[in-house]
């Protein structure tokens, strides 16, 4: 009875939300399903289908995640100069493209420029979905509706890998399939998302860049910000070799995601209301990076089996479910409401970059036993003594 309750709860907030913010939730709900359809079965393909070496399909599944998270800031720029709509229905098209691109590629080249349409897609939609839910969204309320968009998010890539595990068995069908759902998505927005003018229709496109960095102490929340991104990915890095390493496979990696994404889905509302009223937005943030840190921690304890890596899994999530919905509500703060879609998208770039040199440092150390682990936990750790400091000198304070 009580998970029933929690989950009419959750409905009842949904219907609190604005109809622009129910469409953008939504929309991530639809974007993520469209995307994993495709995506964790790109390896595969590149290998089985079309031959790949090894390194080449390290390259293109690397080229996919820079062309995306490494340009989300002219994502955020176009966004403030043009508005979210056409910024959103442009990356829709994009996307559309690159997967019928991938559909109907045969070698390299054509598969290059499918992954690079496709991650250039989301570096236009995604600063402007957030962007859009900050201004929507009243300021007390932008940690709840950053929260639905974490869950609507991760069921999408819960329900994604399982329609295409299930539903779609051949890769060229699957990418057609994603390609008309992101048509469709452009269809139902160029329809119902209303159109704003970008707030900085009138200045040039780059003018944004020079207010981001300007703006240091936000540039200092994104260099700590960016120990989540690379904590995050280690996921897909740091937490296979461990399972190799405690079990000679890889054969727990699929349900120990899945109970990453149940966490989310089932406790992101709950938690992140829990947290605000024990803790508030700020120490909720460090509390998170804490989280993360200790998810690293626990995996150099001498423990048995499988338990070091469920244990980094549900810290690590964990710490995700505190960090990232309050760190979202105080991007606004530190932007002091102007150019949103720049800062948002800053962030995620920041982080980009931030995970090329966090990957290529943690391959290096991964292997050498229990100080690896611990060197991992130096980027969440340092996150929350930056943060810490921020907050102690009142960094955040300006809008609660």
């Amino acid at each position: 009875m009580t998970a029933v309750r929690t989950r009419l709860r959750t409905l009842a907030r949904f219907g609190e939300l604005s109809p622009i913010s129910r469409l953008l939730v939504l929309t991530q709900l639809l974007f993520n399903i469209g995307f994993f359809l495709v995506v964790p079965y790109l390896a595969g393909h590149l290998v089985d289908d079309l031959a790949l070496a090894g390194w080449l399909v390290g390259l293109v599944l690397g080229l996919r995640t820079f062309s995306q998270q490494g340009l989300f800031l002219v994502g955020g720029l176009l966004t403030d100069r043009f508005g979210a709509k056409p910024v959103i229905l442009a990356g829709c098209a994009v996307r559309t493209a690159g997967f019928l691109t991938l559909a109907s590629a045969q070698t390299l080249p054509g598969v290059l420029a499918g992954v690079v349409l496709t991650g250039f897609a989301g570096a236009l939609f995604s600063p402007a979905v957030e962007a859009s839910l900050a201004r929507e969204a009243e300021v007390g309320e932008r940690t709840t509706t950053f929260a639905m968009l974490a869950v609507c998010g991760e069921l999408g890539t819960v329900t994604g890998p399982l329609l295409g595990a299930l539903v779609v068995k051949d890769f060229s069908f699957a990418c057609v399939v994603a390609a008309g759902l992101f048509a469709m998505i452009a269809v139902g927005h160029a329809w119902l998302l209303p159109h704003r003018p970008g707030e900085h229709r009138a200045e040039p496109v780059l003018a944004g860049w020079s207010d981001v960095v300007r703006n240091r102490t936000f540039l200092v929340f994104a260099a700590a910000y960016s120990g989540y991104w690379v904590s995050y990915n280690q996921l897909y890095l740091a937490l296979p070799s461990e399972l190799r390493a405690a079990t000679g496979s890889e054969s727990a990696l699929g349900w120990l995601f899945a109970l990453a994404s149940l966490m989310i889905v089932f406790g992101q509302l709950p938690l992140s209301a829990l947290a605000r009223r024990l803790l508030g937005r700020e120490r909720g943030v460090t509390t998170g990076f804490l989280c993360m840190a200790a998810a690293f921690a626990v995996v150099a304890l001498p423990l048995p089996g499988l338990v070091p890596a469920v244990l980094m899994v549900v810290l690590l999530t964990i710490g995700q479910m505190f960090a990232v919905p309050f760190a979202q509500e105080l991007v606004p703060v530190l932007a002091r409401e102007r150019r949103l879609g720049a800062h948002f998208g800053f962030l995620s770039s920041v982080g980009g970059l931030a995970v090329l040199l966090g990957s290529t440092f943690s391959g290096a150390v991964l292997g050498a036993g229990p100080v690896a682990w611990l060197l991992l936990a130096l980027f969440p750790l340092g996150g929350a003594v930056v943060l810490a400091a921020l907050t102690a000198r009142g960094a955040f304070a300006r809008s609660r």
